[in-house]
């Protein structure tokens, strides 16, 4: 049984906060890739992997800390447990496309799709 707080897909349609700990422009701590876009977590949640859940923050051109909008989506990882949020301003689409183009930097390592 998992005893992780909330599911990813809890949050899809909701206003989301988000603590910026990878700012657009930053180096990953381990890998060598360059975060493409603000990537972050949800305070106070549990993700399987025993962290926060994560969280891409998209239609946002400056690095930021903090943000606060909404889930328009999911990247599920087939071969990994640690699901995205897709978070954007209020009024912002992007096609599941878009969403896959600008989060590759990161997913390419893994077998992803894209939930609504």
């Amino acid at each position: 049984m998992n005893n992780y707080s909330h599911k990813p897909k809890d949050f899809l349609g909701k206003e989301v906060k988000i603590f910026i700990d990878r700012p657009l422009g930053s180096k990953h701590p381990k890998h060598s890739f360059i975060y493409e876009v603000n990537y972050g977590f949800v305070p106070n949640t549990k993700a399987p992997d025993g962290e926060e859940i994560d969280a891409y923050v998209l239609g946002v051109v400056n690095p930021i800390e903090k943000f606060k909008g909404i889930c328009i989506a999911i990247v599920h990882r087939e071969n990994d447990e640690d699901d995205k949020l897709v978070v954007v301003p209020e009024g912002v689409k992007f096609s599941d496309r878009e969403i896959i183009e600008m989060v590759k930097f990161q997913e390419k390592y893994f077998k992803s799709v894209i939930l609504r």
